[in-house]
């Protein structure tokens, strides 16, 4: 196994005397007002429902709102929306838009707005797409009101509703939520609590945000995830793209930036030695796993996938990508999240036990493995994803695998997974990547098995989508828990893609920054001093 040279270049740039590379000098405002942020990697897509990527969502929930919001424990709260009721036994939700709301172009959000908006969100994201296949009728009543009219009762429609997982249900105006969702919209018109300044956008090096004047917060609710009142208290957001993380704990010790969304363990120690600097775990879990793409060989082949399972060590991944401390990170875990009542041990025997190569490679030859090239996609300006790509491929290679590795920033992997050519034609075998949201099968975008329509792999599991399906019609938590546990089950046999592990997300920020909110990087409720 390689010693996970990004690890090891960090250490190398820190070098035993301490010295750190210098850190630009950034451009841009300095006053108390003015928030500088270090985002995990550049903002290559602008649209939040085109995308699933991390980076993409933190932008569109400042940009955007939506008609209802998470709090702490996953449960949908109004935002946009006053409030809602259900009629017709359950088959009938009026929803009704509060008073205030505004988009940047100083146009009211009507009712209207939010139906093409859900409408354009239920053609790509996969709990939209239940929304509106369980959907006769999505309506604008008037200005203010939206009624569905379903074709059986749907409990979790404000759950949908409210996703903060990506894609986002966000709200846009109808002349932009009428582009159709093979297409990206890059006119940034919301009513969220910032505005996109457009003409300030430096591709690879800087995004900013202004303060929405206009914005109403919700006077309902205490501020979580991204339920409750959405306060702004910086009059400017900047995005400050630094790729390498030393260079970026530099600007962070200097006071050149305030917060940096991700940095490594390597540089915990050093940064946590400054009076002037806070490093804290997130409180949430993230699965980090290894997608195949299941239309072309040799990963369109269940045997080959169930081959590699006695492969993957997932200790050896976490620590390759998150270092050794293991308050940010856990192995042994499966499809769900260990902190989700849907977690169990069903079905994980082949991903137990000391591991064995030898095993494997004869495994995959009588799975028909053939030496067939495989193309390894790898982030490069993601050190985690980097270093467990580095790993996957290593472990496939020790197993007799052909791989070859092809490198590119994050932009440009999240397009290439786009491409459902073989090989020879751009496309890809696997890649290694987070999900943001794998608590239940509901947004879990990796367990979707509806082959053409699933998220970039597109595997194809009647069996899985049935249990989906009955899932969403289960009475209770307990029921829930059964399907999942069979789910999980199912998952391990025909492998749409293999979980390598946990993490907890390592931030680091200024000490006189307060207010952070529970979750993602939401830049609400953060206030200086």
């Amino acid at each position: 196994m390689p010693a996970a040279s990004p690890l090891l270049s960090r250490r190398a740039l820190l070098g035993t005397g301490g010295a750190l590379l210098a850190a630009p000098r950034l451009a841009g405002a300095q006053g108390s007002r003015v928030l500088r942020f270090v985002p995990q990697a550049d903002l290559a897509v602008l649209d939040p429902v085109f995308t699933t990527a991390s980076v993409t969502v933190n932008h569109g929930l400042m940009v955007f709102d939506t008609l209802y919001g998470w709090d702490k424990d996953y449960q949908p709260q109004p935002q946009m929306a006053a409030g809602h009721r259900i009629e017709d036994d359950g088959l009938t939700w009026i929803i009704t838009l509060r008073d205030g709301l505004t988009f940047h172009d100083g146009e009211r959000v009507l009712a209207r707005d939010c139906v093409a908006s859900i409408r354009r969100w239920g053609a790509r994201d996969m709990f939209g797409q239940e929304v509106i296949a369980r959907s006769d009728e999505i309506t604008a009543v008037d200005d203010k009101t939206i009624r569905f009219r379903l074709k059986k009762p749907f409990p979790r429609l404000a759950m949908a509703l409210g996703k903060s997982a990506p894609s986002l249900p966000v709200i846009m105006p109808e002349r932009l939520a009428k582009t159709p969702a093979t297409t990206q919209v890059t006119e940034m018109v919301g009513s969220g609590p910032y505005r996109f300044l457009a003409n300030e956008r430096m591709a690879g090096a800087r995004v900013a945000y202004a303060r929405f004047e206009g914005y109403v917060p919700t006077p309902h609710g205490t501020p979580s995830r991204t339920a409750g009142p959405k306060i702004a208290h910086f009059d400017r957001v900047e995005w400050n793209v630094i790729p390498d993380q030393a260079t970026a704990a530099g600007a962070l010790m200097n006071g050149e930036v305030d917060w940096v969304e991700t940095t490594s363990s390597d540089l915990a120690p050093m940064l946590g030695r400054s009076r002037d600097v806070r490093v804290s775990y997130s409180d949430e879990l993230y699965q980090t796993i290894l997608r195949f793409n299941h239309l072309h060989p040799p990963f369109n082949n269940p045997g080959v996938r169930r081959a590699l399972l006695g492969a993957i060590n997932q200790e050896d991944m976490m620590q390759g990508a998150y270092g050794t401390d293991p308050r940010g990170w856990k192995a042994g875990t499966g499809v769900f999240t260990s902190d989700s009542p849907m977690s169990s041990d069903a079905g994980l025997a082949p991903l137990q036990g000391k591991r064995d190569y030898a095993k494997v490679k004869r495994d995959l030859a009588a799975a028909g493995y053939n030496g067939e090239k495989i193309v390894m996609l790898q982030a490069d300006d993601y050190p985690t994803l980097r270093a467990l790509a580095e790993v996957s491929a290593h472990v496939m290679r020790e197993c007799g695998m052909n791989v070859e590795t092809q490198s590119g920033d994050w932009g440009t992997v999240s397009t290439r997974r786009a491409n459902r050519e073989d090989i020879t034609k751009g496309g890809w075998s696997a890649f290694c990547t987070g999900l943001s949201y794998s608590l239940d099968p509901s947004g879990h975008l990796g367990l979707r098995a509806n082959g053409d329509k699933a998220w970039f792999g597109w595997p194809t599991s009647p069996e899985l989508e049935a249990l989906r399906q009955e899932w969403f019609g289960a009475e209770g938590i307990e029921d829930q828990k059964r399907i999942g546990r069979a789910m999980q089950e199912v998952a391990m046999q025909e492998v749409p893609y293999i979980p390598l592990g946990e993490y907890r997300r390592l931030q680091a920020s200024r000490t006189d920054l307060t207010g952070f909110p529970l979750g993602a990087a939401n830049f609400w409720g953060v206030r200086r001093g």
